[in-house]
């Protein structure tokens, strides 16, 4: 039998052991850490019984992933996709497009999730991507958090005959007729341009966020940035005084993130590569200009920089959660062969990219097969 062993658990590491255990191959997949989902984890970083997201907590791209839709994951969706509070009230995004509008700082905060500066071609197709995404399958999440995602490609590949071993480092390309490297770039001795990283901060809460607008708590995702200007001013400086924020709140929704009564809620910001800049007093400042009485409801806190995300999963390079900076080059070009014969790169650094969907794995699988047929 044709023999596969995969580096790393992340989304894409799985997904590309799910196809080459489907295929037939002999697939056993190596995690350094001591549970598997890379991204994909939910801990407890706060108090006990407050269960929270370490990196991803929302995955739109994940509803729509071809390997991805069949997992048995019990999807929640908020009310509303996304709110945008401003100064003077709120901008909803529901599922619906029948009476939504489109504000521009609205849609600037979308396209801020590139990490790159929001005017730049690769941010606005970002932005457009992520819009589409809030009006057809909405920007879900997975009860019980990110782990459950990871938990469920772990059933499925061993439904399929793969095998996961964890707390089981890998430190150098293993020998097999394929190895797939849900790893960064350097472990195959390629090279890539890192984007901003992400200073994250989660909460244990007393209360439910007291937004101003009410409407807010309709979401599970908020984007604190007030208008266009200043959120485009932010991603051309990471790191800014008053950063642009991507909060969620799954607890709204999701009884098992906290204790009866209480609440978690997630959030992050982007900051220069590496940055050592805690950014904890910023962020709770532009959660407390929408929310006033926020830090009154402020149990714990848990705060992760770039270095604390990147020991939690070495892909984040320097706090990049996109495995690269998010560029038109990027995103068409880097391809998923190494100089290697039978070694394939499938974590975010390949195309597409960075998001939760395993589609990087799933080309680099399936080019591997079409290689092996040759």
């Amino acid at each position: 039998m044709t023999r596969a062993v995969v580096v790393g658990s992340g989304p894409n590491g799985l997904a590309g052991a799910l196809v080459l255990a489907r295929a037939g191959l002999d697939v056993v997949v190596h995690e350094a850490a001591e549970r598997p989902g890379g991204g994909l984890r939910t801990e407890e970083l706060t108090l006990p019984g407050f269960r929270h997201d370490v990196c991803s907590a929302i995955h739109p791209l994940a509803r729509v992933s071809p390997l991805f839709r069949s997992l048995d994951v019990d999807w929640i969706h908020s009310p509303a996709v996304l709110a945008h509070p401003h100064d003077r009230g709120a901008d909803l995004v529901r599922r619906s497009v029948a009476r939504t509008r489109h504000t521009h700082a609205l849609f600037a905060g979308c396209c801020a999730h590139s990490g790159q500066p929001v005017e730049r071609p690769a941010s606005r197709g970002v932005g457009l991507a992520l819009l589409g995404l809030a009006h057809t399958v909405g920007w879900p999440f997975p009860r019980g958090g990110a782990q459950a995602l990871a938990d469920a490609l772990v059933r499925a590949l061993r439904d399929a005959g793969g095998e996961l071993v964890t707390g089981s480092p890998v430190e150098e390309i293993p020998e097999a007729d394929v190895v797939l490297c849900d790893t960064p770039p350097a472990f195959v001795g390629r090279r890539v341009r890192y984007g901003p990283g992400a200073f994250k901060l989660d909460w244990a809460l007393a209360g439910p966020i007291p937004w101003r607008d009410e409407r807010c708590a309709l979401a599970a995702t908020v984007h604190l940035g007030g208008s266009a200007a200043e959120i485009a001013a932010s991603e051309r400086a990471p790191g800014s005084p008053r950063p642009f924020v991507i909060l969620a709140q799954p607890s709204l929704w999701d009884e098992s993130r906290a204790p009866a009564g209480r609440h978690t809620a997630w959030a992050y910001c982007h900051v220069p590569n590496g940055s050592e800049r805690d950014m904890s007093e910023a962020i709770e400042a532009q959660v407390e200009r929408f929310a006033p009485g926020f830090r009154d409801r402020i149990l714990a806190r848990s705060a992760l920089g770039p270095a604390e995300l990147e020991a939690h999963d070495r892909n984040l390079v320097g706090g990049d959660v996109n495995g690269g900076a998010m560029t038109v080059r990027r995103l068409v070009s880097g391809g998923w062969r190494t100089a290697r014969r039978g070694v394939y790169l499938c974590s975010a650094s390949t195309p597409p990219g960075g998001g939760v969907h395993g589609l990087c794995g799933l080309a680099a699988a399936r080019l591997a097969l079409r290689d092996l047929r040759k």
